[in-house]
């Protein structure tokens, strides 16, 4: 099939809006069946999706995980329309799922004991109903060791992102593909143009497959997806967990999605990755490496449209965060949109934008359309009122790092201010105690607390937004060899309390997050670690807090309570980027009726 050029597309479309001409529907080569037909820059709805061709091959990769002697081969679903059998050559949205036959999953991992001295998501059906009638194959994989495909999982590990590449290999004529009675299928039907699309774990193999740079994979859209395992399983050196799903583990999660027919030929690979991981220490190692995908981020070839909910606490926020840096700084055409939803899909959040966006995203990267799409903002956040803001960059241009000390707070001083106080020595304690909850711990900041040390800023005097990664320095001494440190920053409001972002860390790795030290009891030491990111708005009136915890009883492994924990508040501090000027501790909010009571009562 012959490419519409994009200045051509523009101009027709711009003239059928104007009533000059009709939208563009071209010929496929051999005269008999209708092309793509483009609209207001968009392809619109041509072909019949009852009429569609599905197919099943199974493509083969180059390795064999499962010790049978024969490489693994995937299992591919296709979806096309039945115009490809004419001649008409399409190009394919791809998603490959490990949860395709569902999810049996194992019981968690135990939480509560001595430190060392996901939900199914399958490729909703709207994008086959949406993408085959406009011109599209969808193509629908298991992953590595699920369902129909053979093999091992081994959850973002190298043979797992070989497997799902496979896939794109086999589009653009470099890797083979059977049915099921043993005969070679070639994709003759395909530009081999590809775009993947997921959520979780699916839009993390999409990740995956980017930063291998495969030729063929012209884009993809991760939502909700992990851009490094370290950071899902590990914050810092502490084992912590996916929220809500206290205990878990990559060796459960590879378990259940271990789906083929006689699983049991993977107990080994199942069994080394329960070890490799390793939930003694948290230390970052090779075989978290392995999973990390910012590593390969300068092979990126295609484009990247990130989707990410600023309420997702299990895939959280900065596995977006950090792989936007690297796009950007890899110069990698993007998009971003930040809704206020949590692990969820965006055509529940934006349902009225969701599917044309997309369609015009995969128009402009697999059909060469001039869809516009790339000179919308490159950014899209959505506000807690539900209206939504463009932006050029995230974090938001205007914000700047602000360093807010610590105080003793027994006065009636704020407890978080921009002047560093001249007390060096003065100590504030708390013992851990991991059954209380967050929600038990940050009630009543100006009340100590036998378990946690709270520090308040001063009652703000505008609204203040917080755009990006907050990060703390807090120099302590621990009575033990070994504790979690946690860190929770927390609006409190008027009416109301919350949780804005979460930091954690193993003390063990102050020094580095791959090699766990016992510490020497009582003696001082700085930990500096970063909070999860996010972009947030502080009220005018409600008060910034900063609450010091050892571990936290939703997140992180749960010891026995007594370690205790000595803070120097006056060599410590939060780094909080904002994007409007704290207020200094002088600063009174005006009191409106008092004011207005004051002048009554000089007049009168």
């Amino acid at each position: 099939m012959k490419l519409i050029p994009k200045y051509l597309v523009l101009a027709c479309t711009s003239a059928a809006m104007f009533g000059l001409f009709p939208a563009i529907q071209t010929e496929a080569e051999d005269g008999s069946a209708p092309d793509i037909l483009v609209e207001n820059g968009m392809t619109q709805e041509v072909f019949s999706h009852e009429e569609a061709i599905t197919e099943t091959v199974n493509v083969e990769t180059t390795f064999d995980n499962d010790g049978d002697g024969a490489n693994e081969r995937i299992s591919v679903k296709i979806i096309r329309p039945a115009e490809t059998e004419k001649g008409l050559k399409v190009p394919v949205i791809y998603n490959m799922s490990p949860y395709n036959a569902g999810l049996d999953y194992p019981d968690y991992h135990n939480v509560d004991k001595e430190l060392y001295d996901g939900i199914p998501y399958n490729l909703p059906n709207y994008y086959e109903d949406y993408f085959v009638s406009r011109g599209y194959a969808v193509v629908i994989a298991d992953g590595l060791g699920s369902a129909e495909s053979t093999g091992c999982p081994t959850v973002g590990g190298e043979l797992e992102i070989n497997a799902a590449k496979s896939v794109v290999d086999w589009l653009n004529n470099r890797a083979p593909a059977y049915s099921k009675d043993g005969q070679e299928v070639r994709a003759d039907w395909t530009t081999g143009k590809v775009g993947m699309v997921g959520k979780s774990y699916d839009g993390t193999l999409a990740n995956g497959v980017a930063a291998t740079g495969v030729e063929g994979l012209e884009t993809i859209v991760p939502i909700g997806a992990i851009s490094n395992y370290y950071d899902y399983y590990r914050a810092n050196g502490a084992v912590v967990a996916p929220g809500g799903y206290q205990g878990d583990g990559l060796d459960l999660l590879a378990k259940g999605v271990l789906t083929r027919d006689n699983p049991e030929v993977c107990a080994e690979v199942i069994d080394q990755l329960e070890k490799d991981q390793d939930r003694e220490t948290g230390d970052y190692s090779e075989f978290w490496d392995e999973r990390n995908y910012l590593n390969n981020a300068d092979n990126i070839n295609a484009s990247v449209f990130v989707v990410h909910g600023l309420k997702d606490m299990n895939v959280k926020r900065k596995q977006y965060a950090k792989w936007w840096e690297k796009l950007r700084q890899n110069d990698v055409p993007r998009k971003l949109w930040l809704h206020q939803g949590a692990h969820t899909d965006p055509n529940d959040e934006r349902s009225d934008k969701w599917l044309t966006t997309l369609n015009k995203w995969f128009d402009y990267w697999l059909y060469d359309i001039d869809s516009g799409i790339m000179e919308k903002p490159k950014v899209e956040i959505e506000n807690v009122a539900g209206s939504w803001e463009s932006l050029k960059a995230w974090p938001r241009v205007d914000a700047s790092d602000q360093t807010l000390y610590l105080s003793n707070s027994s006065d009636d001083s704020a407890g978080l201010t921009l002047q560093e106080k001249p007390v060096k020595n003065e100590t504030e304690s708390f013992t851990d105690n991991a059954s209380k909850t967050a929600r038990e711990l940050i009630k009543d900041p100006s009340v100590k607390s036998s378990n946690r040390l709270a520090y308040l800023s001063p009652a703000l005097t505008e609204n203040i937004r917080l755009s990006g990664t907050p990060s703390l320095s807090i120099n302590a001494s621990i009575n033990g060899t070994a504790a979690n440190l946690s860190a929770w920053l927390v609006d409190y409001g008027p009416n109301g309390t919350e949780v804005v972002t979460r930091g954690w860390m193993d003390v063990q790795n102050v020094e580095s997050i791959s090699e766990s030290k016992a510490l020497v009891p009582g003696q001082r030491y700085t930990f500096d670690w970063n909070m999860e990111p996010h972009d947030y708005e502080f009220s005018a009136g409600h008060k910034i807090g900063l609450v010091i915890v050892s571990s936290d009883h939703e997140y992180t492994t749960r010891p026995e309570p007594g370690t205790t924990v000595n803070v120097y508040p006056g060599e410590s501090h939060v780094t909080l980027p904002l994007t409007e000027k704290f207020p200094k501790e002088n600063d009174k909010q005006i009191d409106t009726t008092q004011a207005i009571n004051s002048i009554l009562h000089y007049l009168f």
